[in-house]
């Protein structure tokens, strides 16, 4: 090899190198997640964010940069700014989240533009939300969990309900539909009929 030539790392590929470990929850787990965000010093917001993070499928720095006029109450949704060059989209807000959300605007005694406050009326930073999560779930028994596990779960759960990809795909802001194949990858309602 020629003095100063880069050198490339040679990964080893195994056979079973196209598995993953578990990487999102069931609906029960994120209920119990959310349940154990309640056991903290800002209950309300706490567990708005963990809902909305999954019931839209959010990123952190997506939840994060949510403003209180991207939440239209009259008409129940949601405008979601995407990153990472994804497509931005309005969802729906159903009836359990947009109450949660009015419990907490009216819990709130400013006219700050962001949806998620501290306590010094500053918006959120990723590591507040890091902790929060991390915080929830050491009250549980998952593990390994972290903020993108809520967005999968959003993606699997919508795969299991039967939905097609392309929907899942607009829903989560995928521009590119091999993001969204992992999510039906692993869908075991697929497999419900096969020995019935």
């Amino acid at each position: 090899m020629a003095k100063g030539q880069n050198v490339k790392s040679t990964k080893i590929i195994t056979t079973n190198d196209h598995e993953r470990s578990k990487n999102f929850l069931s609906n029960a787990e994120v209920k119990e997640l959310i349940v154990a965000s309640k056991q903290s010093r800002y209950p309300i917001r706490n567990s708005l964010i963990l809902l909305m993070m999954f019931r839209h499928g959010l990123r952190v720095s997506e939840a994060i940069n949510l403003r209180v006029a991207d939440v239209n109450l009259k008409e129940s949704r949601l405008w979601i700014e995407r990153l990472k060059n994804g497509l931005s989209v309005e969802h729906p807000i159903l009836g359990d989240e947009l109450r949660a959300i009015k419990r907490y605007l009216r819990s709130r005694n400013d006219h700050l533009p962001w949806l998620f406050v501290n306590e010094r009326n500053l918006p959120l930073t990723r590591q507040a939300v890091n902790y929060i999560i991390k915080t929830a779930a050491d009250k549980t028994s998952l593990k390994n969990i972290h903020p993108h596990t809520l967005r999968h779960s959003c993606g699997y759960y919508l795969a299991n309900k039967g939905y097609d990809l392309r929907l899942i795909q607009d829903y989560l802001g995928h521009r590119d539909p091999k993001h969204t194949v992992n999510y039906t990858r692993v869908v075991s309602s697929r497999f419900d009929k096969l020995w019935g």
